[in-house]
């Protein structure tokens, strides 16, 4: 079958037709140009060479030996030049057999000039240079004739040139005169065209569509091509007899759309309380009834059921229900999976219409009357969750409206269940990580100071057992300064339990927190805040607030300073340096509290992804500094 032609295609093949006509007479104007450029090159090479043989033929009169054998290379090469050409110039002489012929008769010209000049410098050379012999005067007149000679038939090969350009440049006009009549044509044509396959058709759908404005619905389009514009027509024609069609029966047709826009609104309702109620409610249990009774409702059922999948036992359990009898719910609260028609294999992903058959079928659907049963699967991220079963005590067939809207509120109910059940996970990890953080605060604090007081209690022991009056009252004293510390770390990990930041920045919590240094201690402490950036999340502001307290916890038990600066930078990377005037330590000798206060604060910053560095030398005061990654910063 023969393809018509679209309007593209036509406006196209005008188009293209032209673009190739200019486009070759443009090529072959660039080329022209190009024969004259060469050409016009070779003229001023070969008036060089005419320069060159006066000059030679001067030099060869004079008598002036040495500079005679350069101005003949000079000349050899001009004529080199013209028969090898330069198209970077572009230089070369024209093609054809006259302009070969014309530098044939050169070159030849040029090889017996340069023989006879050869013989009369041998002879010039011979003779002496005092006087102005007759025979040096009879070399000057020849060299003058034979230079004169070899001239005219340069001009010969540049007169043949210059006709080849001549023919050239009327070819060059020619050519400029057909691209000016082939723009005036090209207008014209794309005028003509653009009148033939647009303006016309355009015309008359546009006088088609006043008389449908107009109120005459019978209006139509003759249809005269197969293109867009005929496309266009066909389909006014179409779109004039529906209009005309829609007009006869307007009435049942808005009934009809009305009774349809209807059932879409109690869809999206429908839709719109379920996300409501899913918001609302707390319990699965609680889930699970309000979405059965919706559903019912929905669909027009007689009964439903929602039934949970156990997937370890891979059974169902009735989780909620609906208008169900009493006996279904007591014998059918738990069914395997295929057992039951309520109860589904996992490979089921599809929304079915079940029959319920009275010979032999098993369940209790049959015995209450049911004749159908819909199963809306309950699944999310290819995870079966379970299903909820509608029941039917008549026939019953779904379109693909109330299977789309049937799924979608199983949709929502899968994801309020996941979302619960991954509420639930959440607070458990969070109580798991509480638990955990108050295991490791104890073992790390007070668990160390109570084992002290063990030992000490031990050595009290021994000492009463032997009567050592100073070491009963060394053993007292360590005791009472254990129980001392102890007491300290108690008081001290209540105020970093209930530590939080409360702002949006952590500036005004690293205030607080020198202040009750400043008041447990009585150390001058003085915070110095540097640079600008975005604060940091809440759960990272209390990691670096605790790191910071744990530096200064160290500094209040080890470090015996008059004085404590905390340095926070806050951009472009986030640090925050705490600095004491105290003894320090030798990291080598180090006590054993000192390494479990610096464990404990490298696996805070850890949790955020920072890093603590400790600098400190005997005498020479601590230096501890955590650094968050700029990608941590950028985050935030």
């Amino acid at each position: 079958m023969k393809r018509p032609w679209t309007l593209a295609g036509k406006l196209g093949a005008v188009g293209a037709a032209l673009l190739v006509m200019a486009l070759a007479s443009i090529g072959l104007t660039l080329w022209v140009t190009w024969q004259l450029e060469g050409g016009a090159a070779a003229v001023n090479e070969a008036g060089r060479m005419r320069m060159q043989t006066w000059r030679m033929a001067q030099t060869l009169a004079a008598g002036e030996r040495g500079a005679l054998q350069p101005q003949i290379g000079r000349l050899e090469s001009s004529i080199e030049l013209l028969r090898r050409g330069d198209p970077a110039r572009p230089l070369f002489v024209p093609h054809g057999e006259a302009s070969a012929r014309a530098f044939e008769l050169v070159r030849s010209g040029w090889a017996g000039l340069r023989a006879a000049w050869g013989r009369e410098a041998a002879v010039s050379s011979g003779l002496p240079v005092a006087p102005a012999s007759a025979a040096s005067a009879v070399s000057a007149g020849r060299a003058a004739a034979q230079a004169e000679a070899f001239v005219q038939t340069i001009d010969a090969f540049v007169e043949t040139i210059e006709r080849q350009l001549a023919r050239w440049t009327a070819l060059l006009q020619i050519v400029q005169f057909t691209l000016l009549a082939l723009a005036i044509a090209a207008a014209v044509t794309l005028l003509y065209a653009a009148y033939l396959f647009v303006f016309e058709p355009l015309a008359r759908l546009q006088t088609a569509l006043a008389r449908v404005e107009a109120g005459d619905l019978a209006a139509r389009v003759d249809v005269g091509s197969t293109d867009e514009f005929g496309a266009l027509a066909a389909g006014f024609n179409r779109m004039a007899a529906t209009l005309q069609g829609l007009y006869q029966t307007l009435e049942a047709k808005v009934v009809d759309r009305t009774e349809r826009l209807e059932a879409e609104r109690q869809r999206v309702a429908a839709l719109y309380e379920a996300s409501a109620f899913a918001e609302r409610a707390e319990t699965p249990e609680e889930l699970a009834q309000g979405f059965a009774r919706r559903m019912r409702r929905v669909a027009r059922a007689d009964a439903a059921a929602v039934r949970l999948v156990d997937e370890t036992s891979r059974r169902y359990v009735l989780a909620g229900s609906d208008c169900l009898p009493l006996a279904m719910i007591e014998y059918e609260r738990c069914v395997g999976a295929g057992d039951c028609l309520c109860g589904r294999p996992p490979a089921e992903v599809r929304t079915r219409v079940i029959p319920i058959r009275r010979d032999g079928e098993r369940g209790r659907c049959a015995d209450e009357g049911f004749e159908r049963l819909v199963g809306v699967p309950l699944r999310l991220h290819e995870r079966a969750l379970g299903e909820v079963d509608l029941l039917y005590r008549s026939p019953v067939e779904l379109d693909d409206e109330d299977r789309a809207l049937l799924d979608a509120l199983a949709s929502h109910l899968a994801g309020a269940l996941e979302s619960r059940r991954a509420a639930a996970l959440e607070r458990e990890a969070a109580v798991a990580a509480e638990r955990g953080l108050l295991a490791r605060e104890l073992h790390d604090s007070i668990a160390q100071g109570l084992a002290f007081v063990r030992i000490q209690l031990q050595l009290l022991r021994d000492a009463l057992a032997r009567g050592e009056r100073p070491r009963i009252e060394h053993a007292l004293a360590e005791l009472d300064a254990g129980v001392k510390e102890s007491t300290a770390d108690v008081r001290e990990l209540l105020l970093h339990f209930r530590t939080r930041t409360n702002a949006e920045d952590i500036v005004p919590a690293l205030r607080t927190t020198l202040s009750k240094f400043e008041h447990q201690s009585g150390v001058a402490s003085h915070l110095e805040v540097q640079g600008d950036g975005l604060p940091l999340p809440a759960d990272t502001q209390v990691q670096v607030l605790h790191v910071v307290q744990e530096a200064l916890s160290n500094v209040r038990k080890h470090a015996g300073a008059r004085a404590v600066r905390v340095t926070l930078q806050r951009g472009p990377v986030f640090s925050v340096r705490v600095c004491d005037d105290g003894r320090g330590f030798a990291p080598d000798a180090a006590r054993n509290e000192t390494h479990v206060g610096l464990r404990i604060m490298r696996e805070r910053a850890a949790r955020i992804g920072a890093e603590v560095a400790v600098v400190s030398r005997p005498g020479g005061g601590t230096d501890v500094t955590l650094t968050l990654p700029a990608r941590e910063a950028l985050a935030a």
